[in-house]
């Protein structure tokens, strides 16, 4: 495992944003939706997520998320990705995302 420091990682903009749109993304290669999540002071931005084998399109509006903002976007199909969604990988390699427990200010960074 690469050791980096304290600097580095606060290069890295994660930040919480609420997910206020949920859609299908039907040309995508894996399952996937197309969000879009308020970052606060940071604006509306949307990536999309392969969480499809844990979550319903209906159960995460209003749900905070933690995303990475700062990283280029991305073509995926015929969509721009202008975040990168954060979950974790569990026992099938299904996504289950890296939430937050208690509400915070959308745009609050993870320190």
């Amino acid at each position: 495992m690469e050791q980096i420091t304290l600097s580095d990682f606060e290069k890295v903009e994660l930040r919480v944003g609420t997910i206020i749109e949920v859609s299908d993304f039907p040309k995508a290669k894996k399952p996937a939706y197309q969000l879009k999540v308020d970052f606060g002071p940071f604006g509306i931005k949307q990536s999309s997520a392969q969480i499809t084998k844990h979550y319903t399109k209906e159960e995460l509006p209003g749900k905070q998320i933690l995303g990475v903002i700062n990283f280029p976007v991305k073509q995926i199909a015929n969509f721009m990705s202008e975040f990168l969604v954060t979950g974790l990988a569990d026992e099938n390699g299904d996504i289950v995302l890296a939430a937050i427990d208690k509400p915070v200010p959308n745009g609050s960074k993870l320190i």
